[in-house]
């Protein structure tokens, strides 16, 4: 009796050993891995990082509709506002400030034709046949509003969460906080709009005062979005490679290794030695078919700029860049979404380069698996005035406006918050920008309070204000 006791003793240390080791081994591996990993990120800060959270999204695209294309000839009708047209605006919907508007405006109806689309019956106006069809994919914000009616304020404060220059943008924020995916391109990709600079400049998409590392990469326009990618003639990797170790020595030598410019100067030689090697296919839109070039609209007028780019978009987060903004709208007033004079012409011509190009968009993300893992976001700084400004066109307004977010764990076919009968200011489920921001960083699994950063003595949380996660389209 008392053998089988001392059998069962040790057969159950036995286990109880196999256990503890098996289970050390495991707990032993999760924590070299996180060392490794905190260890990768140390030397490498753009290596890819997890998420503080789970995420539903893994990459963003920001299609910029530079200006503040108008919430009334968009996504927000107001049969109120056509039969008032012509009247000062009633008392009862109360003051806003304007630009431009003259005390006497008078209320400007749209002409504009809404119509319900999809199985959600999202209404969408005709300048939008295209996305129309893409609707029960898009969660409407009709909600919007911010804090400035100034472009270059607004602006900042879209991408910034500021209405002052000199501030992370939010694509900074997250190459920040989750590195880059991809070794061969850059994390973070702005492509302006060929026609010229925006009022904030280029400020508004810059790393501010997080090291130079997180800085977006500026394509230029055209169809030749990053010069020199080729290497010149009669110089062969070999040689490029050693000239580009020969800069890093050089820089490695320097007193001072603490310094962040050099280190970023350092990684975007490194950067571009890559480009130039492994990624020129990426930006060779010869190899897609003529059906995907056809479904963007590319190679004919209006669409091919803005189509380009579009698919470059989706061509870079295939391959791990983490943000894209593509720009629509630059150079002088009439140029952007900003109709002050003649809001049918401006929103015409716009919305005909736009369209296609945005819908093609989509519609080629969902069809590759990627609309699941890319944050598609849709807007401008503010929108436009229910009033008219000289008879046809609208003032910048803040007080309430529309944008849409699709995919990334996004609910599509949803419509969030309204406008008052004539759009004069959010009234229900009110969004500002920075629960926009909020909403898009909850679904990259990152905390915007635990998204900080060491600035002047004490650690900045990125986003300053607290948002909120807009919880009816997770």
């Amino acid at each position: 009796m008392n053998s089988r006791v001392d059998e069962s003793l040790r057969a159950h240390a036995q286990s109880r050993r196999s256990f503890l080791q098996s289970a050390a081994c495991g707990i032993g591996g999760l924590a070299l891995a996180s060392m490794l990993h905190d260890d990768i990120a140390r030397t490498n800060p753009l290596a890819p990082r997890l998420p503080q959270r789970p995420a539903k999204a893994n990459a963003v695209i920001f299609l910029f509709m530079a200006g503040g294309p108008s919430h009334l000839e968009t996504f927000d009708p107001k049969p109120l506002l056509n039969r008032l047209h012509g009247q000062p605006r009633p008392a009862e919907f109360g003051q806003a400030n304007y630009q431009f508007i003259q005390p006497d405006a008078r209320l400007l109806g749209s002409a504009r034709r809404f119509r319900k689309h999809g199985q959600s019956g999202i209404d969408v106006s005709d300048l939008f046949p295209h996305t129309a069809r893409c609707v029960d994919d898009l969660a409407v914000i009709r909600s919007c509003h911010g804090d400035s009616v100034v472009h270059s304020a607004a602006q900042y404060e879209m991408f910034t969460g500021r209405v002052q220059p000199g501030y992370p943008s939010m694509g900074s924020w997250i190459l920040y906080g989750l590195g880059s995916e991809s070794q061969s391109l850059p994390g973070y990709v702005v492509m302006p709009d060929p026609h010229g600079a925006l009022e904030a400049g280029q400020p508004m998409y810059t790393n501010g005062f997080l090291p130079a590392v997180y800085q977006p990469t500026m394509f230029q326009g055209g169809d030749r979005p990053v010069r020199n990618l080729n290497l010149p003639a009669g110089v062969s990797l070999a040689q490029r490679r050693r000239t580009i170790d020969l800069i890093r020595n050089l820089n490695a030598a320097s007193p001072d290794r603490r310094d962040e410019e050099l280190d970023a100067r350092i990684e975007s030689y490194d950067l571009a030695f890559r480009m130039q090697t492994e990624a020129p296919e990426i930006f060779d839109l010869s190899r897609e078919t003529r059906a995907t070039l056809d479904l963007y609209g590319i190679g004919r007028e209006p669409t091919h700029d803005y189509a380009r780019r579009c698919l470059l978009a989706r061509k870079l987060v295939e391959n791990g860049v983490r943000f894209v903004t593509v720009v629509a709208g630059g150079g002088p007033g009439n140029m952007q979404w900003d109709a002050h004079a003649d809001i049918e012409e401006n929103h015409l011509r716009l919305a005909g380069q736009t369209d296609q190009p945005v819908a093609a968009l989509l519609t080629d993300l969902k069809r590759r698996g990627l609309l699941e893992s890319t944050l598609v976001l849709w807007g401008g700084e503010f929108g436009r005035s229910p009033e008219a400004q000289g008879g046809r066109g609208r003032d910048h307004h803040n007080l309430g406006f529309s944008m849409w977010l699709a995919g990334g764990g996004i609910k599509g076919g949803t419509i969030v918050g309204a406008t008052d009968a004539i759009g004069l200011r959010a009234i229900e489920d009110r969004c500002h920008l920075r629960d926009i921001h909020t909403t898009i960083l909850h679904q990259l699994g990152l905390d915007q309070d635990e998204l900080s950063y060491p600035h002047l003595g004490r650690r900045e949380r990125l986003t300053l204000v607290h948002g909120r996660v807009i919880g009816q389209i997770v």
